[in-house]
């Protein structure tokens, strides 16, 4: 399976969850708060089901504490 990195923009305090791809960059946005890793496990479970694929085969490499991140998919 192909390994590819993606870039994420966080959005924070969004009514309504959801992954928005546009100019080469996936728009994530979550209603999750920064504080205790709460926003990174929102987009890893968001990004999980839009790219349909397992929690697992997602990682953040870059960006831990930032709202723009790479993200690695398997």
């Amino acid at each position: 399976m192909e390994i590819k990195n993606i870039k994420v923009k966080v959005k924070i305090g969004s009514q309504e969850e959801k992954v928005i791809y546009k100019d080469g960059l996936y728009y994530v946005y979550t209603n999750s708060p920064p504080r205790d890793n709460r926003a990174n496990i929102s987009v890893i479970e968001l990004l999980s089901e839009y790219f349909d694929i397992s929690k697992s085969n997602i990682t953040i490499k870059r960006g831990f504490k930032s709202k723009n991140k790479i993200v690695e998919i398997n």
